[in-house]
């Protein structure tokens, strides 16, 4: 079966019901023999365009990976990644923010870790947790030590989103190429795996008790969710809403994404040029010698 990467992305200005969206659908492999193989050709096409973009250093690639605990999202990184030379992509994590990042405005912690051109650059959450986190809960924008005009709740949120859209077109202008990947997990497959974490020794450590309490506010983030796919998926910084209840199928999808998105944009290797091929045909005399 061909991933058609399309099937995933939200429709820009169209609302969001993501109890219509599924999360989990028909497997594009039919053993486990075959998901590594089609796996693995991704990978090898990823090393390909990888190798192109850092070669072609004219854009940058920034993948942008949202979800609730369990989702998958290191997983899927870790998996669709893994052939991807380590030079030319970095990684982040974003925790709850240090009280140096919270004297300044809440897109600076993020803007900080941009990727360059020719780079890939990858965010395990990431500025959106602004009108995610601290939306659900609201205490922690009035701890943050904003002005009172800058945490009213009836315009904080539209004003966040407007912010948020215009960086990704500013980026999009200057050659950053945005993705945003949302790992779509039913609650019931979260207890499964909430459950495997306890259950299984070597993955007690990625459990937490705070996972627990985040379980409670479910309805909260799938509304706060919904209504910042409709406000942030544009054209030029698509959301992709990727079934996340079978892992193995979700980081297929999202190499498919990540293959979708190093193609459409513009590479070619370096010309040399006519003096360039002057001093090799020189280097090489030498080493002939």
């Amino acid at each position: 079966m061909t991933i058609d990467s399309k099937d995933y992305c939200v429709t820009p200005d169209k609302k969001v019901d993501l109890d219509k969206w599924p999360t989990i659908v028909d497997p594009y492999y039919k053993s486990t023999k075959e998901y590594k193989e089609i796996l693995l050709r991704h990978l090898e096409k990823l090393s390909s365009l990888q190798q192109l973009h850092y070669a072609s250093h004219r854009q940058a690639l920034l993948l942008i990976f949202q979800g609730m605990d369990a989702a998958g999202k290191d997983g899927a990184i870790r998996h669709v990644m893994s052939g991807v030379n380590p030079e030319g992509c970095e990684v982040f994590s974003f925790k709850q923010p240090s009280a140096e990042e919270l004297e300044h405005d809440f897109l600076w912690r993020t803007t900080c870790r941009l990727p360059e051109r020719g780079r890939i650059g990858i965010f395990n959450r990431s500025y959106y947790e602004e009108v995610l986190v601290v939306r659900v809960h609201p205490e922690l924008l009035r701890s943050q030590g904003l002005a009172l005009e800058l945490r009213d709740d009836k315009n904080v949120w539209k004003q966040r989103f407007g912010s948020i859209v215009d960086l990704e077109k500013h980026l999009h202008r200057n050659a950053t190429q945005i993705i945003k990947i949302f790992m779509h997990l039913s609650y019931d497959e979260q207890r499964k795996r909430f459950l495997e974490r306890i259950d299984e020794p070597e993955k007690n450590w990625k459990f937490s008790t705070a996972d627990i309490h985040e379980r409670k506010y479910w309805k909260h983030y799938m509304s706060a969710y919904e209504d910042c796919f409709h406000a942030t998926s544009t054209h030029h910084a698509p959301w992709y809403i990727v079934p996340a209840d079978d892992k193995e199928n979700a980081r297929l999808i999202v190499s498919q994404i990540v293959l979708d998105a190093l193609g459409e944009i513009k590479m070619a290797y370096p010309k040399t040029t006519a003096k360039r091929r002057l001093e090799l045909r020189a280097i090489k005399k030498l080493l002939v010698k």
